[in-house]
């Protein structure tokens, strides 16, 4: 039989069941989110095994999916949930840092990932951000045109797509790079440690740092005092 704690009855607002094999950090976890207006959590597992009843049962909207659980890891728990056709969506929270785990993450429609560990302020905003464009959903029309598409996959990446990405550039890598600006602030980030941090080469790091600079989502600064020329950095903003 599926053990998982549950939550008081919620009327209303955005169900929400956190999964973490840590007991503690799941303990702050459902705290976070209830201390979120809107949101209220419905369970917690600790096994991905767990994941998959304990939805069915509680019928939440949002999963708050670990990574690195002790039998099935999340990513394989995000299969599961699509391959059933499960009406749910997911925000990884986790330490799994891997480009290819966020990469696998985000092929499974997570709809943001959030690396531990993070401020209560960036685990608010991913949630209000995701409770915005919900409610873009809900309100929008049975049909859509261009310009409607448009801003719902800009909602979806919390505002991060442009409606002209220049060429050459994709939209899932925008969101990978600006996943990365997210989780260093306040501080920021040059090229080359982006570069590093999603797998991609330093110049296309570059390009992708200069739209979201030219979008106001960024801003640069050069960093002095090392040997040879000042480096950039780029700290994200959220503006624009």
């Amino acid at each position: 039989m599926t053990q998982h704690s549950v939550g008081p009855a919620v009327p209303g607002g955005i169900r929400v069941l956190v999964v973490d094999d840590d007991e503690a950090v799941a303990a702050v976890h459902r705290g976070y989110t209830d201390s979120v207006p809107g949101f209220r959590v419905v369970g917690v597992v600790h096994r991905g095994g767990d994941v998959l009843p304990a939805v069915r049962d509680l019928r939440p909207d949002l999963v708050l999916l670990d990574v690195h659980l002790p039998d099935v890891s999340g990513t394989e728990v995000l299969r599961r949930l699509r391959a059933e056709g499960l009406d749910v969506d997911v925000m990884a929270v986790t330490a799994a840092r891997e480009v290819d785990t966020v990469r696998e993450a985000m092929a499974g429609g997570v709809v943001h990932y959030l690396v531990k560990p993070f401020a209560l302020a960036a685990f608010r905003d991913r949630l209000q951000g995701y409770a915005e464009h919900r409610a873009r959903l809900r309100g929008a029309a049975s049909v859509a045109d261009q310009a409607d598409v448009d801003r719902l996959l800009r909602g979806r990446q919390g505002g991060v797509l442009a409606d002209d990405l220049p060429k050459g550039l994709s939209t899932r890598t925008l969101a990978v790079v600006v996943q990365a600006l997210r989780d260093q602030a306040p501080a920021d980030l040059s090229a080359a440690e982006v570069a590093g941090r999603c797998g991609i080469a330093r110049v296309s790091a570059r390009r992708y740092l200069e739209h979201l600079e030219h979008q106001g989502r960024a801003v640069v600064r050069p960093r002095y005092g090392g040997a040879g020329r000042p480096e950039n950095g780029y700290r994200w903003t959220g503006g624009g």
